[in-house]
């Protein structure tokens, strides 16, 4: 159903009215203006670039479609024509265009930045309206209903109320300063009761124990909430204000450090600039490679609904099917009886993969050739790749048309760009990004593109020299290399490996689609745990603030409720080691945020036992199996996890506890189970007899809704203090 909105900032009742009649719209910018995914950007536009084999703008524009937006107009700069050749095939333009929604490219090569695309949309005439502003990478199933009337109410009481940004919460890890999705934490302010932004630092200097908030923000706002935990998802309820504010003033580039903040102290116009959080919904911006990773994963584990393989359809994609552990395969899949494919995974359309095959955790596209014996793990193959025999590709992106010759292996966070070819038995190093075409010299820096990094340069890059062979020799090669053939296993790459620019190879792994190395990791616990001059961590987040020093100052700050924020993060964190993180690097990180949130042992305890049964909860939603049947599998395959954390009867009452909240309030579907599961804690020692006796002895004075799944497990209970008693007296006998 369409949604009307008014033009924002009109004084007279009938020309609100007018306006209101005119359809919702939206600008979608189809580059982001960025150099993060190169090489593979150099070739196609990264809004075309698949994601879980379909590319992401068709989740975007979906995404708006079923929102009510009317018209969508698409802003082209780099490689327009096959953006715009794509929107055809699609069948988003065209004609008949047998869709809701009215698509639009608009094109454009003398654009630089978000900055420059907004004033061509300007001179082009095509806003009427408040109108939503989002980029093409972005991935999202929340409902605009409430945003929208929000920003419309605000509007007509201020016409100074400009914009509207979605934030959700995500606290970055203690350990690299990074949310899951590798981008650097944001600090904000905001007024508790309006939400109007007040602050925004998007290269908040982690080394720094403080922020510099001007004293007029201060002065004027007695009480405001101070986050550093909020994830800003880049979708933005504009009014057309927005777009002559980007006209009057050229040095406008950025939508963040130049605009947001540029407003932000503005003291002279008043524009204001206001926020709006979802929290059960899902919304993320593909920045990097390793939000590719993350939100890839995302949506195979279907928090993304119904932006998942199985309902999006497009153009000439195949049907996908949902099969159990989270598998989704094409009709035309030819897969040997031997072949191994593992949970969350995604076979596309006439791929045939071969005997004794292990793929898992890993997305395959559409005519791909998987010889005998190949290994994959944690990785994206795209369309048309052949893999020979006995090749190994652990958590790396492999781009259409790629070759690996037989028992070629290509390490964690490699990028192997279009129409690679890798010999035999060659190794390619980890995080290499390999590409046929030389890095560019003479470039624009990427402090003039949007959202783009400071340290990332564009530097000269040599041929693909040098790399490990898996027969444990050196491998020379040059772009002359006759890949087909050497039959001695001394082939190489053809390509060029391009340098990782000033940070080098060592901060490779910060957005790689690798997990962070167990060895990096432990320096970065290492490092926060150390106590330096500065403090322990403990120390640190326990130091009061400048206004909790001040006893004249009138300065409050609002705090959330950690524990649920905690739970929250260890819940995202769990998540990640479900898609292949070890053990060890999970507990690592765990134990990180444990100590960023100041809590106890045992609350990650009652934290990691929801997140397993949660994750059981989806997986029984996914497949035919029983939700007792799954629950027992999972808490089985990570019960080694949760004894990590149940070193004392407390902890394992903790456990009790948080699973008799999650059947009275969270997930009612176990609450029928609790009386079956408990036993089974029991039998796999997970919680101990004395943790569950003490456990129903707390109940005993308790009200009669607190006693409800303690009666349910009256008979295990009963046994346990027989079986006690029995003990009791067997010892005196002897």
């Amino acid at each position: 159903m369409s949604q009307k909105k008014s033009r924002g900032g009109a004084a007279a009742r009938e020309d609100a009215d007018e306006l209101s009649r005119s359809p919702l719209q939206a600008v979608l910018l189809a580059d982001s203006f960025t150099l993060k995914f190169r090489p593979i950007t150099l070739e196609r536009p990264k809004v075309l670039l698949p994601l879980v084999n379909v590319p992401m703008i068709d989740y975007t524009l979906s995404w708006l479609e079923t929102e009510g937006v009317e018209e969508v107009f698409v802003f082209c700069c780099a490689h327009a024509q096959q953006v715009k050749e794509h929107l055809e095939e699609a069948g988003w333009t065209g004609k008949p265009a047998a869709r809701e929604v009215a698509v639009m490219a608009v094109e454009s090569h003398d654009a630089i930045s978000a900055g420059d695309a907004l004033r061509v949309m300007y001179g082009r005439g095509l806003i009427n309206g408040d109108f939503v502003l989002i980029s093409g990478d972005t991935i999202s199933n929340m409902s605009l209903k409430e945003a929208l009337q929000e920003h419309k109410d605000r509007r007509k009481k201020d016409p100074l109320a400009v914009m509207t940004m979605i934030i959700k919460h995500s606290k970055p890890s203690i350990l690299t300063h990074q949310t899951r999705l590798g981008n650097d934490e944001i600090v904000i302010a905001l007024a508790p009761e309006t939400k109007e932004l007040l602050y925004y630092e998007d290269r908040a200097d982690s080394s720094q124990l403080s922020v510099a908030i001007d004293k007029d923000i201060l002065a004027n706002n007695p009480t405001l909430q101070l986050h550093n935990n909020m994830e800003d998802c880049y979708i933005d309820i504009c009014s057309p204000d927005v777009l002559s504010l980007f006209t009057d003033n050229f040095d406008y580039q950025h939508l963040r450090r130049h605009f947001v903040k540029g407003l932000l102290v503005d003291d002279i116009m008043g524009y204001k600039i206001y926020t709006h959080e979802i929290h059960s919904s899902y919304a993320a911006r593909i920045d990097n490679f390793r939000s590719y990773d993350a939100v890839s994963k995302d949506i195979i584990q279907r928090w993304t609904y119904p932006m998942v393989p199985d309902v999006l359809s497009f153009g000439n994609c195949h049907e996908m099917k949902l099969h159990r552990q989270g598998i989704y395969k094409a009709s035309d899949v030819t897969l040997s009886h031997s072949a191994q494919i593992g949970a969350n995974s995604v076979i596309g359309n006439a791929t045939s993969i071969g005997e004794q095959c292990k793929i898992s955790n890993t997305v395959i596209g559409e005519g791909c050739s998987i010889g005998k014996n190949v290994l994959i793990h944690g990785s994206y193959i795209w369309d048309n790749v052949i893999i020979e025999d006995g090749c190994k590709v652990s958590n790396s992106l492999v781009c259409d048309d790629v070759h690996l010759r037989a028992g070629a292996i290509v390490e964690p966070g490699c990028i192997l760009s279009f129409k690679i070819k890798v010999g035999k038995n060659v190794v390619v190093p980890a995080y290499s990004k390999v590409s046929l075409l030389d890095k560019p010299s003479n470039e624009d820096s990427d402090e003039e593109l949007e959202y783009a990094d400071t340290n990332s340069g564009v530097t000269d890059s040599a041929p693909f020299s040098s790399t490990r062979s898996n027969a444990d020799y050196p491998t020379i090669v040059s772009e002359d290399d006759d890949l087909g053939a050497s039959e001695t296993g001394t082939s190489g790459v053809l390509g060029y490996i391009w340098a990782s620019g000033d940070t080098g190879i060592q901060e490779e792994w910060r957005q790689s689609i690798a997990p962070i190395p167990k060895e990096k990791l432990q320096d970065l616990q290492h490092a926060v745990s150390v106590d330096n001059d500065v403090g322990s961590e403990e120390d640190l987040i326990n130091r009061p603030s400048e206004a909790d020093r001040d006893n004249d100052s009138e300065i409050s700050v609002i705090e959330d409720d950690d524990y649920t924020k905690f739970e929250k993060e260890v819940e995202e964190t769990f998540q990640r080691a479900v898609d292949g993180v070890h053990q060890d690097n999970l507990i690592l990180e765990i134990n990180a945020l444990r100590l960023s949130y100041s809590l106890q042992h045992a609350d990650c305890a009652g934290a990691v036992f929801y997140s397993i049964m949660r994750a059981a909860l989806v997986a029984a939603q996914s497949t035919n199996d029983s939700l007792l049947k799954t629950a027992a599998d999972t808490l089985i395959k990570w019960k080694d996890l949760l004894r990590n954390y149940t070193k004392t009867v407390d902890e394992e009452m903790e456990i009790l506890l948080k699973f008799e909240e999650m059947c009275q309030e969270i997930t009612k579907e176990f609450s029928p189970l609790f009386s079956k599961i408990l036993p089974y804690l029991y039998d796999k020692e997970i919680v101990s007899e004395d943790a569950i006796l003490r456990w129903a002895e707390e109940k005993e004075n308790a009200d009669e809704p607190d006693k409800v799944f303690v009666k349910q497990s009256d008979v295990f209970i009963q046994w346990l203090k027989e079986a006690e008693e029995e003990d009791e007296d067997d010892k005196e006998e002897e």
